[in-house]
């Protein structure tokens, strides 16, 4: 005969078992039929710039999948942190997925004196979508032919260089910070508008070196109107074959590229989470998700969802590094 409590005892853990089962079949039931409604892609840059552009590729083709409209949604402002604090509100059910990038997801943590939201707490990581390799360049007229001339002749005539980037904090501009550490060079920094701006100079001959992402540079150096030295991704670029990497000539391990992920308010099932990642992997493996890619100099390595977190960490951490190192201040 069983005692009254060691009864009960028993009574409650059936329950919760029973309970368990229920949840993991609910759960497993709506990751099979999900979506089963429209989608918001929540992208934190304006419409057609590149992280609109890539989003849009993306889900179009979601959307042929899924057979339900995934819908861009552009919040733009304050350097992506604007869109990424609205997604991180969100409702965690999988119908908000937001396509977060290095600024809004590894700089803005220690860039920013106050933050509306923590990455790391908020967000879940799903995949990594690619990355934009940044790009070394100086005016034809600089007599450094090489990235390592270039090493040599900054520490030769320490302040005496400058280079042109975009605003305090940009993705180009903590390439170059992160490059002088790095080789242990001093160069001064010049802020422009916009990167556009800074290399126009470059091409002008007022300043002579600005690191710009690869896209937006790659007509001027095909053009000759600036002169490459080093592409900062670890391997060498299609478009541009002859010219190496920082790793292969003066820094072994120097990597420095934008990047592009999706990621999910934090509680979002995780069922859901692997179904998102499995089919965005299935159009990012697309031929012609290939093609556009390699056509706007992007890099895609598949990831798995720990591999992106992982990554996300290390991202964090570099830039946090290079931030306190270089002396920028918080804003």
């Amino acid at each position: 005969m069983i005692a009254p409590g060691k009864k009960y005892q028993a009574l409650i853990i059936a329950w919760m078992t029973l309970m368990a089962l229920v949840c993991h079949f609910a759960t497993a039931s709506f990751a099979q039929n999900y979506p089963v409604k429209p989608v918001r892609y929540l992208v934190p840059f304006p419409a057609a710039a590149s992280p609109d552009i890539i989003a849009r590729l993306i889900t179009e083709r979601l959307s042929r999948l899924w057979g339900q409209q995934v819908v861009v949604d552009n919040r733009a402002g304050a350097g992506g942190t604007l869109g990424a604090a609205f997604a991180a509100k969100s409702p965690a059910d999988g119908y908000t997925l937001f396509q977060c990038n290095i600024a809004s997801s590894a700089i803005a943590e220690s860039l920013y004196a106050k933050m509306p939201y923590d990455h790391q707490r908020d967000f879940t990581p799903i995949a990594l979508i690619g990355k934009t390799p940044n790009v070394l360049v100086v005016h034809p007229s600089m007599p450094a032919r090489t990235v390592r001339e270039f090493v040599v002749y900054a520490r030769a005539n320490p302040g005496k260089l400058s280079y042109g980037t975009s605003a305090a904090g940009s993705s180009q501009q903590l390439a170059m910070e992160y490059f002088k550490l790095t080789t242990k060079i001093d160069v001064v920094s010049i802020a422009y508008k916009g990167a556009p701006q800074a290399l126009t100079d470059v091409m002008g001959g007022q300043i002579p070196a600005s690191v710009q992402s690869a896209p937006g540079v790659l007509s001027s150096i095909q053009s000759g109107r600036v002169r490459a030295l080093a592409v900062m991704s670890q391997t060498r670029i299609a478009q541009m074959p002859a010219v190496p990497t920082v790793h292969e000539t003066v820094a072994p391990g120097f990597e420095s590229s934008s990047w592009y992920g999706l990621c999910a308010p934090t509680g979002t099932p995780a069922a859901v989470l692997d179904k998102v990642h499995a089919d965005l992997t299935t159009v990012l493996r697309m031929p012609e998700m290939q093609q556009r890619f390699t056509e706007m100099v992007i890099e895609y390595t598949p990831t798995s969802r720990d591999e992106f977190a992982q990554f996300m960490r290390t991202e964090t951490a570099r830039w946090a590094r290079v931030i306190k190192e270089a002396g920028i201040p918080k804003q």
